[in-house]
């Protein structure tokens, strides 16, 4: 039996790994800086990747550990990211941790990368430092309940009567809903395959974020909004524009744009023959992640 550590466990994908881990056999350590409010499945184990001291015990016995940390609600977040990971390197090092699975961002190599898509990059090679071979798994926009760029595109097209936009929506991504995401971190863990490999994910569509929110306009109010393009609108300016009509704030809005110019579509297709499965479409993971949110909804009455 598979030990195996989530960090950020009560994250948006680590609340919904773990119990799939634990479907599938595993014994899960869910990783928290706060163990005493963890109500959720699996062994909680306090830890903070910003505090070395306090990995070694966290991670003592654990066969793999699964990265799920990223700090985009902060200014400083490349050097906090690449410090972060330096400190869970070698302590999975130390604890004889046999791999460490890592969920970083799409996006071309030989391309100009956005701040987070270098951070995410400079993750993927820290987290080997010390010899724990890393399965990188690189997707785009993650479409589910309480997902940032999800919530972003949802809160736009329930807020806006007509959104005016900048020429970035005419970028290519390729999204990938949040079921078909914990599926592949499940299926490449402890699996001798996927050992040191970059492996791309996405969903069966490449979309432009235009299309992207006329199809989750036309499932959550029925229509399509109208749409008006304006030729400058910078990244500064735009997050600024999320802050007030969204809940994201300025700092996570504006990291996240500076990505939204760089076309991120998944070329290598390899993880199929690891996890076998056909990825769910667009407007389905539009339907799921509205149908969960009016679940939450309900449930909180």
């Amino acid at each position: 039996m598979t030990t195996v550590l989530v960090t950020g466990a009560t994250g948006f994908i680590g609340r919904r790994l773990v119990p799939a881990l634990i479907e599938a056999g595993h014994t899960v350590r869910a990783m928290t800086r706060r163990p005493q409010d963890y109500s959720g499945p699996g062994e909680p184990v306090g830890a903070d990747v910003d505090d070395p001291d306090s990995l070694a015990a966290a991670l003592t016995g654990v066969d793999v550990a699964i990265y799920l940390v990223h700090s985009l609600d902060d200014k400083d977040f490349e050097r906090k990211d690449a410090q972060a990971a330096r400190n869970f390197s070698r302590a999975a090092a130390d604890a004889g941790v046999r791999q460490i699975v890592y969920l970083g961002g799409l996006g071309d190599d030989d391309g100009e990368l956005s701040a987070h898509l270098r951070s995410r990059r400079e993750v993927e090679g820290l987290l080997g430092t010390d010899g724990v071979p890393v399965t990188v798994l690189r997707a785009a926009i993650v479409v589910g309940h309480g997902g940032i760029s999800w919530e972003i595109t949802r809160q736009l097209v329930k807020n806006l009567p007509a959104m005016v936009v900048p020429r970035w929506v005419h970028t290519r991504t390729q999204p990938i809903g949040i079921d078909d995401v914990v599926r592949y971190l499940v299926g490449v863990v402890d699996k001798e395959e996927a050992l040191d490999r970059v492996l791309e994910i996405g969903g069966p569509e490449q979309l432009t974020y235009l299309e992207m929110m006329q199809v989750a306009a036309v499932v959550s109010i029925g229509k399509r909004l109208p749409i008006i393009e304006v030729p400058v609108l910078t990244p500064r300016l735009s997050s600024y524009w999320l802050a007030l009509v969204t809940d994201v704030d300025a700092t996570t809005g504006r990291n996240l744009i500076d990505s939204m110019s760089t076309e991120v579509i998944a070329t290598d297709t390899s993880i199929r023959e690891l996890v076998p499965g056909e990825p769910l479409a667009y407007e389905e993971c539009v339907r799921r992640a509205l149908d969960e949110r009016r679940r939450s909804a309900e449930d909180r009455r």
